[in-house]
Formats: structure tokens, sequence, C-alpha cells
């Protein structure tokens, strides 16, 4: 029977420097998929989405996805489980989760487009500007601000406390920050948006949503996946590492999120949302 897959994997590799060769262990970021399927009540299931993820943290991946969707928020989900139905191999059981919902089955008829992801795209068919109007309304002002000085130190933060990119070089890491720079939660995955799932996941079963006061720190690029996340999940900044792409920065501003990008040592620029940077 397999094992459970951890979140590194042990391997041999020839390493060449210069005219040295030599043979040495390394350490890489596990990549496996994961199935995440509903049930209901009345024995109603259907899978939604088959992620490629490093394992760890699953269930909050699965609720994480349900709340970014649409699907199930904190109040809908009765229990999470690794999936022991006799129609999975063994070998499977630690990469299926098992959603069971207090009620029926949502509306799925657009699952028939296939929520497959994967740890480099996000959500393949994932729902338009137009689909997000009906289901999300505007983040409030509210009465989160940052300095200059607070937003400098959020990514170094974030580095500090990826444990498995320390061994490995190959996991990208998202973070909840309080505006005092306080680290609330991390996570990482081989997906940008995986982690952020894992994140909303955390803070949905926890009954910590909505996140109007906290920011969101990502350590890549700013999708418009991981923009649809974070309006779902309440929070109301978000900041990059890197660039963010045309429709994240439309996404932020028609509903008043505030986008930093390039965040990096002591320069960002805001795309969006100016009045909750303190200059």
């Amino acid at each position: 029977m397999k094992t459970r897959p951890g979140p590194s994997t042990r391997t041999r590799i020839t390493e060449l420097s210069g005219s040295a060769v030599r043979q040495r262990r390394d350490d890489l970021a596990t990549e496996e998929p994961l199935e995440i399927r509903l049930t209901a009540p009345d024995g109603a299931r259907k899978t939604v989405a088959i992620t490629m993820r490093t394992p760890g943290h699953d269930f909050e991946l699965a609720a994480g996805f349900l709340n970014g969707e649409g699907l199930a928020g904190p109040g809908d989900i009765a229990s999470i489980a690794y999936c022991t139905d006799e129609d999975l191999p063994p070998e499977a059981r630690y990469n299926t989760v098992t959603v069971r919902l207090r009620g029926p089955l949502p509306d799925l008829p657009a699952l028939d487009r296939h929520f497959l992801t994967s740890s480099a795209c996000g959500v393949c068919g994932s729902a338009s500007l137009d689909a997000l109007r009906d289901r999300c309304a505007a983040v409030p002002a509210g009465r989160l601000r940052l300095t200059p000085s607070q937003l400098y130190g959020l990514p170094g933060a974030l580095r500090a406390a990826q444990g498995v990119f320390g061994k490995t070089g190959g996991l990208h890491a998202a973070g909840l920050f309080t505006a005092a720079g306080t680290l609330t939660a991390a996570r990482e995955d081989v997906g940008r948006h995986n982690a952020v799932d894992k994140l909303v996941g955390w803070a949905s079963l926890g009954g910590r949503l909505p996140l109007a006061e906290h920011v969101l720190v990502v350590s890549g690029r700013a999708s418009y996946e991981i923009m649809q996340k974070a309006l779902a999940a309440g929070v109301p900044v978000v900041c990059a590492v890197s660039a963010p792409s045309s429709l994240a920065v439309e996404l932020a501003r028609e509903f008043g999120l505030t986008l930093v990008g390039f965040l990096r040592e002591e320069r960002c620029n805001v795309y969006a949302g100016a009045e909750r940077i303190a200059v």
C-alpha cells in the first residue's frame, strides 16, 4: 500500500559544479493529485475538482476551494475526511477527500465545464467577472490602513515562514497578516492558488471568515483566481511579490480591493485601492 505522501520527497541527483561531479541526495516539493468530492445527506455525490497540489492541509484546501467558487461556505460543511469508498484503490486514499454537506448538492450545471485545476494555472474555465458579480459584493472600505514600512516588511516575514521552501526551493506561499504586520497563518504549495485555498480553508473551518482585517501576501504573481478567492473570503488587501494580471487589476478596482504588486525590498506598485495605504 502506498504510504501517505508528505510535502517533500527525497531523491538522488548528479550535481555538476565547474568540472566537479558528485552524487548526492536532494529534496523535491511533492506534487500529487487531490480529488475533491461533495456528498449530500440524500446520498448524491459529485467530484468537483481535481488539483495537483503539495500534500498537507488537504481539508483546508478543499474548504477554501469550495468557498472561493461559491459552492459551500463555512456553515454548509458537516465534515471533511479522506475517502474510503470501495471504488477507490488504497494507494489513492490520501489523494481523495470527501466533503459532506449539511444540505443538498449546490446547483452544479457549470461543473460540466470540469473544475480540473493544476499547480500552474488555477481553475480552468473559472467564472468570469460577470458571473462573479452575481455572487460577490464589493469589499467594504473598513478601517484597515497600512503604512509603506508595514508593507515592505511583509515579504520577508512570509519567506521566514516557508519551511518546506527552505528544503526544496520549489514552493509558492501565501500568508495572512494583520495590519500591524503580524503573521496570522501561512501555507505552502506547488500552486499559488492552492496555497491561498489552504489559507481560506483554515479561516473557514475555524469560523474566521470574513477576513476583513487581514492582508493576503502571495509569493508569486497576482492572478484573477487569487483575487477571486480573496474577494470571496472578504480580504481587503492583496500583496504580491511579482506582477498582477490585467484581469486581477480589473477585479480589484471593480470590487474595492487594494492590490499591491512588485512588493520587494522597499518599493512596490499600488494598482488599486490606494486609499488603504497611508502615505
